[in-house]
């Protein structure tokens, strides 16, 4: 489930997303096997059952997917029962052609009619379990659970900030004001929901707010290098997703380090995808290695929470460096 999911207006789920799209395989296929049970009479051919009805189901299967994910924002803008009539009239359409084309002589199938049937029946039991299990997971458990990912980063981001901007109130008061003015932005932010997408500009300036507190504490020892050139800022990324992660990279990369270090940041659009890369020193397991985990574990659950299976995040620890990889579906505001 994945919160863009639960704001569709007809309940349909997005046929774009990798998530429902697996999901929906899997379900049509335990529906076959489930059929190849009830009417198997003989164990041993049980197995050539299977890989007859495979035949069968798959082909149709497969291009059904195909068409629903082509028809998907048509269809999320019609009535729920408009939505759902025509999803099971279309997959009844593609099973009766699968089966007129494609029925090998002498295989025993079913009817014509019948195919069409059991498309049109498999299709609306998928969205009833989809339903089903939108309801059961709903928008508000959803926000909630991620209002609660949320605030969890909060004390450790604030705390941080608050050190930065003490540690210079003495010795230069005008840039301790100007900071101070800089962490009231940063707490607007946070105060807000974070419910709904923000562009990677968005998430870029906040980064720069944090890092900027970050170096008035940190000094010559804290070192960023951007490369987000190549990346459209208008993408819609989760709010707060970066943050942490560069806090993490500062916690971990660069205070244990007796010299300079570097954190890069890194951004491209590769096809439909956006990938983005945070890098900082490695100095190898600690006793904050578990807390790093923990907030590595949040991000993902709230890139799950916006995106299902489509996006992902992995780590790598290699050459003294370690490298935070978030890949996720480049969307635009309306799309």
């Amino acid at each position: 489930m994945s919160i863009r999911q639960n704001n569709q207006p007809t309940r349909l789920p997005d046929f774009g997303n990798l998530g429902v799209m697996l999901r929906s395989l899997l379900a049509v296929n335990l529906l076959a096997l489930c059929a190849a049970l009830a009417r198997n009479a003989e164990l041993a051919r049980l197995p050539q059952e299977l890989v007859e009805l495979a035949a069968v189901v798959e082909p149709p299967l497969i291009a059904s997917v195909v068409l629903l994910y082509a028809a998907g924002k048509r269809l999320s803008r019609l009535p729920y029962a408009a939505a759902l009539v025509l999803v099971a009239a279309a997959c009844a359409l593609v099973s009766a052609l699968f089966h007129a084309l494609f029925n090998p002589p002498g295989l025993p199938l079913p009817s014509l009619p019948r195919a069409a049937l059991w498309g049109a029946a498999a299709a609306v039991a998928v969205l009833l379990y989809f339903d089903l299990r939108n309801r059961a997971f709903s928008p508000a458990v959803a926000e909630a659970r991620l209002m609660a990912l949320t605030a969890r980063i909060r004390p450790h981001f604030l705390f941080n900030s608050l050190n930065a901007v003490l540690g210079v109130i003495r010795s230069d008061p005008r840039r301790a004001e100007q900071a101070l003015e800089e962490l009231s932005d940063l707490f607007r932010v946070l105060m807000g929901e974070n419910r709904d997408l923000v562009t990677l500009r968005e998430e870029f300036a906040l980064c720069r707010q944090y890092l900027e507190l970050e170096h008035l504490r940190l000094g010559e020892r804290l070192h960023v290098a951007w490369d987000v050139e190549a990346c459209p800022l208008d993408a819609q990324v989760p709010p707060l997703m970066l943050q942490p992660l560069l806090e993490n990279a500062v916690y971990h990369g660069v205070e244990p380090s007796p010299q300079p270090a570097t954190v890069t940041v890194r951004a491209v659009r590769e096809g439909e995808e956006i990938r983005i890369i945070l890098s900082n020193p490695y100095h190898g397991e600690n006793v904050q290695h578990a807390g790093n985990r923990m907030a590595l574990d949040n991000i993902r659950e709230r890139l799950m929470l916006f995106y299902d299976l489509e996006a992902r995040l992995e780590t790598e620890a290699e050459a003294g460096t370690f490298r935070v990889t978030i890949r996720l579906p480049y969307r635009r505001e309306g799309t």
